[in-house]
């Protein structure tokens, strides 16, 4: 997968405001993996992928109030954040699906990782998850994100290290 670059994303999220479909169609295709990911740190995975389309349509609806087109990976990352704390502000009751990502197979260990995950500090939890379940590399998370990509390998370094000291693991 390709990311648009900064200067890249901004005509296309302009012609995502007039209304050109295809143009929106791109971003989620850039972004969905981010959101799920963000989701995903906060929702039982079987309620994450239906979020992931609500993400994208509040994005849609709202999409002519983003001040800085360039800003898009941010924005709808704050919008998904937001989406997560309102879904878990509603439920009573959380029943864990074991299923993660869209292809992993159920297993128990892959619930206690995604729960010592969630444990984890906010900016560790979506940066692992965006590259252990959704399988993303360090250059698009910064992309995607924002993020310096020296500010990732740190973010999964020390998440990666948290996480196996939260398991248990040693090398």
């Amino acid at each position: 997968m390709v990311l648009a670059r900064p200067m890249e994303l901004t005509p296309l999220v302009e012609r995502a405001c007039r209304g050109d479909r295809a143009a929106f169609a791109a971003l989620h295709e850039r972004y969905a993996r981010m959101v799920h990911a963000i989701l995903l740190s906060q929702v039982p995975a079987e309620a994450a992928e239906d979020l992931v389309q609500d993400v994208f349509l509040t994005a849609l609806d709202k999409l002519k109030t983003l001040k800085d087109p360039a800003q898009f990976g941010s924005w709808i990352g704050r919008i998904a954040r937001n989406r997560g704390t309102d879904f878990l502000r509603t439920r009573r009751t959380v029943v864990e699906l074991p299923e993660l990502a869209r292809s992993a197979p159920p297993t128990a260990e892959a619930r206690q990782v995604l729960e010592a995950i969630r444990a984890l500090p906010e900016a560790y939890r979506e940066t692992l998850l965006m590259r252990l379940v959704e399988g993303m590399t360090g250059p698009e998370i910064a992309e995607v994100t924002g993020l310096a990509p020296g500010s990732v390998r740190v973010n999964l370094h020390r998440g990666m290290a948290q996480l196996r000291a939260s398991l248990g693991v040693t090398r």
